[in-house]
């Protein structure tokens, strides 16, 4: 089965150009580990397409983060489910040294997916990660306004313009201390 979600952003993909939205280049001092850090758990969260074919679609995600033990990054892993379909998500990125974040999205653009290939932590609750597929260029951005809340968005480039194509509202279902999770 062919993920929704990621389809809603393929036909986008021809307007778009071949400009990378994000330089790539990334810090991965202790801010770095510090917001991701805040990702490890479980989250939980309606989400939406916003833009494209696919445009109102709701849907529904379930993910746990987690961060490696020596460099900077974060997986969340988990399914988003729109009706009687479930569909396995996985967003995984680290520090690379002097190239910055990289990783990849729904397995990189070999797979369905989208490859990250530039980032950065812009603020102490907020990173933004450059992605790309072949002509589409975009941003994925998730963005932690406090402890329990985390908003992802994704957002294409069609001609000069950014627009945004999915969102998601997660909340932590897990209760455990921010950064503070027990590795089992």
């Amino acid at each position: 089965m062919k993920s929704v979600i990621v389809s809603s952003m393929l036909p986008l993909a021809m307007a778009l150009s071949a400009t990378a939205i994000l330089p790539a280049t990334a810090s991965a001092g202790e801010r770095d580990k510090q917001f991701f850090q805040t990702v490890e758990g479980k989250w939980i969260g309606p989400g939406e397409i916003v833009a494209g074919k696919y445009k109102g679609t709701k849907f529904t995600c379930s993910f746990t983060g987690s961060t490696p033990e020596v460099k900077a990054g974060m997986t969340l892993d988990g399914s988003c489910r729109v009706g009687v379909f479930t569909q396995p998500m996985t967003a995984t990125v680290e520090y690379k040294g002097r190239s910055g974040y990289k990783g990849s999205f729904m397995g990189g653009s070999s797979g369905e997916g989208l490859d990250i290939v530039a980032g950065n932590v812009v603020d102490p609750r907020k990173v933004v990660f450059a992605i790309n597929r072949k002509q589409l260029n975009g941003v994925m951005q998730a963005r932690i306004p406090d402890d329990d809340s985390m908003i992802v968005t994704v957002s294409v480039k069609v001609d000069k313009q950014v627009v945004p194509v999915i969102g998601m509202n997660l909340k932590r279902v897990d209760g455990a201390p921010v950064g503070r999770l027990a590795k089992n």
